[in-house]
């Protein structure tokens, strides 16, 4: 007989343990007494089928509502990522998979008048290692310094720079040798991820010291120049303009960069090249300038400042210091630049394969980055007479033929100050004698300017304060001259309100905030905190050359597209004029006539011992100037010349700071000038450049397992 599963054994520790419990039993029925058994089995804690009402559909319910669930946020997911969120994704994955990189654009040229090329661009072979491939196989960095020269320490330098792109190969060798090139070409599998490129760099038929400070250079772009230049497709590898015509016109020059869209691995290898858009190479700028009249003038300046130096002054015993110089060509009916001169200077050339850092401090100690035709400011001297004699004929306060007994020893009428500040002397104390006003500027008299600083200063109420300044303003000599260069510097002519000024920003090198007598007729004849750029003076002399209309200086004649084709020209523009009526001008006129032709005049020896063209064929005006600075050192040394008179097609101004007598420095080097200028006359602005201009190309010769694209390249060949 089969017991059921339900009995329990009796007696045992079990059945003990186990009535409590069975107590709880849901599956316990009423009514029945149950045995109980001595042994437990499966069957003891598991109901049979026919004691529990079977309900499957609840479990069907339940385990299709979690599937539906899932089937729910699956679909919900899918929708998201296919419809709501389809452009992120595809982003994410082409990011993943596609680098874009730059092809920099060639800049374009740089011509004189003529079509002559002074910036160039040429071709040079670069040895270049991907990132990635010397990540993976850093073997390769050895085998390429052992082959290149190039250390692997320098490697490692350029492989970090983060001024280059990180999907673009890192340039290891500028202008590899074609030994390297071909070694490398034949033997590929030793050098992956190796580039052979050829890019192009800026290139200076004329040497590089040609008007260095006029073309200006290019370096790699900076962090903040890139933020200066937001969305104008400048990266982190680009070159842009730092200085000079390179700076001003760089949107011009620089072109539109190309790019190319590279396919990489999940480990940043790239695996091909999948689109490339060739870049748009620079337009080139034409320039007034003329190749030939700048190569003469660096070198007449050079040398005048070096021969300075050796020259001693017999006045103040000593050697001029001659620190630094300016020299500037206009043409006054225009405006044109056409030569422009800075010493110190520096060689264009040294900024291609980069300048060493001792040659860079020895460059800045120096101040040769400077441009000093447009940056350097200078006490003008006598040269500034021009302005107080177009006031004096202005205003009237003199006659032209007014005659002024110069004693060479000035006293300031009822001056209550005794010695100090009311005594001024003549640099000739002997003095001059009778003197109108065209004789007192062709023998540079002080006291005649000494005496017309005291009479406007006087007669205030008639004439009010600021005279003088007033047509100075009119010349431009205390504003920017507009000129299409970076950095120029205004410059500043003295008056009460300039004091105050000046005191405000630097109390202890402006200590005096008065105006007074003495301070006007310093004032008068260049002296005192009145500080002119050489362009600034340049202009206002040309100004005065071509009757009276100021034009901004202007370095760039025109903009040529890289075919060739015009596409801006800049003519004259006119920023304002002077009154100059020929009662005015004409008595000046004779005065600077007198300056260079009367052997009286102070450039008179000058130029009759530098000449050497005939000035009576060629006559010239001019006006010496010799600024004093501080206690102690020389004077600047300044002249400006023009001519010929009857139609005046050139303006040329020298300035050589702490270089003495204007007669003896500055002078020269106008005189020296002129002879070019003579010989070889300025001829129109061509605009059909006499070269091939750029043309964008593309090449690229590559290992296996990169695809390089080369940067565009401009072969220019002269042809006289």
């Amino acid at each position: 007989m089969k017991r059921s599963w339900r009995e329990r054994p009796t007696g045992s520790l079990f059945s003990r343990l186990w009535r409590p419990w069975e107590s709880l039993n849901p599956f316990r029925r009423r009514g029945r007494s149950i045995n109980v058994r001595r042994s437990v089995g499966i069957r003891d804690l598991v109901a049979s089928p026919e004691e529990i009402e079977a309900r499957p559909e609840r479990r069907w319910r339940i385990i299709g509502g979690f599937f539906a669930l899932l089937l729910v946020l699956l679909v919900y997911r899918l929708f998201t990522l296919q419809i709501l969120d389809y452009r992120v994704a595809v982003a994410t994955v082409n990011s993943n998979s596609l680098r874009v990189s730059s092809i920099p654009a060639a800049r374009g040229l740089i011509l004189d008048r003529y079509g002559r090329p002074l910036v160039t661009n040429t071709t040079t072979t670069e040895v270049q290692l991907s990132r990635a491939e010397a990540a993976l196989d850093p073997s390769v960095k050895g085998a390429l310094a052992a082959l290149t020269g190039v250390s692997v320490k320098l490697i490692n330098a350029a492989l970090n720079n983060a001024q280059y792109d990180p999907y673009q190969p890192a340039p290891i060798m500028l202008n590899a040798p074609a030994t390297v090139v071909e070694f490398i070409k034949l033997h590929p599998s030793e050098f992956p991820g190796v580039t052979i490129l050829n890019v192009s760099t800026r290139s200076y038929p004329n040497g590089g010291s040609v008007g260095s400070q006029v073309l200006g250079y290019v370096g790699p772009i900076t962090g903040k120049e890139i933020a200066a230049h937001p969305n104008q497709g400048y990266q982190t590898n680009s070159q842009i303009g730092k200085a000079g015509i390179e700076a001003f016109y760089e949107q011009y020059l620089r072109g539109h960069d190309g790019s190319q869209t590279l396919e990489v691995n999940a480990f940043g290898n790239i695996l091909t090249t999948a689109k490339t858009t060739p870049p748009t190479n620079g337009d080139s700028v034409v320039l007034n300038i003329d190749e030939g009249l700048q190569r003469a003038l660096d070198g007449y300046l050079s040398q005048q400042v070096l021969l300075d130096r050796k020259t001693y002054d017999p006045v103040s015993h000593r050697f001029p210091q001659a620190v630094n110089g300016a020299a500037v060509v206009l043409a006054p009916n225009t405006g044109a630049v056409l030569a422009m001169s800075s010493y110190p200077s520096y060689n264009l050339n040294s900024f291609v394969n980069g300048l060493s850092q001792s040659t860079f401090n020895s460059l800045m100690k120096v101040g040769a980055f400077n441009n000093y035709a447009i940056q350097g400011l200078y006490t003008p001297g006598s040269t500034f007479k021009l302005i107080t004699a177009t006031a004096e004929l202005q205003t009237g306060v003199f006659s032209p033929t007014t005659l002024v007994n110069d004693t060479g020893i000035y006293v300031v009428p009822g001056c209550l100050q005794g010695g100090h500040g009311c005594v001024f002397h003549d640099a000739e104390t002997s003095g001059n004698g009778l003197v109108n006003l065209p004789m007192a500027l062709t023998v540079s008299s002080d006291y005649y300017f000494y005496n017309l600083g005291y009479l406007f200063w006087a007669h205030q109420r008639k004439y009010g304060q600021t005279p003088i300044q007033n047509v100075a303003h009119q010349y431009g000599l205390d504003q920017y001259t507009n000129i299409d260069l970076p950095n120029e510097v205004p410059g500043r002519v003295d008056s009460p309100a300039v004091r105050k000024a000046l005191h405000a920003q630097a109390p202890k090198a402006f200590p005096n905030v008065a105006w007074y007598t003495g301070d006007n007729i310093e004032m008068a004849f260049g002296q005192g905190a009145t500080a002119l750029t050489p362009i600034a003076l340049a202009n206002a002399y040309a100004t005065f050359a071509n009757g009276g209309t100021r034009y901004a200086p202007e370095v760039a004649a025109g903009i040529l597209s890289p075919s060739g084709k015009v596409i801006r020209r800049y003519g004259p523009r006119v920023l304002g004029h002077v009154h100059l009526t020929p009662a005015i001008r004409a008595p000046i006129l004779q005065g600077l006539y007198g300056v260079i032709n009367n052997p009286r005049g102070t450039g008179y020896y000058a130029f009759h011992h530098n000449a050497t063209f005939s000035l009576s064929a060629f006559p010239l005006a001019g006006k010496t100037g010799t600024a004093s600075n501080a206690p102690g050192m020389e004077p600047n040394s300044l002249f400006v010349g023009f001519g010929p008179i009857n139609r005046p097609k050139y303006v040329v101004v020298c300035v050589i700071g702490e270089g003495g007598y204007g007669a003896n420095a500055a002078a020269p080097v106008v005189a020296q000038a002129f002879n070019y200028l003579v010989a070889h006359p300025i001829r129109p602005v061509s605009m059909t450049p006499k070269l091939t201009l750029p043309t964008s190309t593309t090449t690229s010769t590559t290992t296996p397992g990169t695809t390089t694209t080369t940067v565009p390249k401009a072969t220019t060949t002269s042809k006289g």
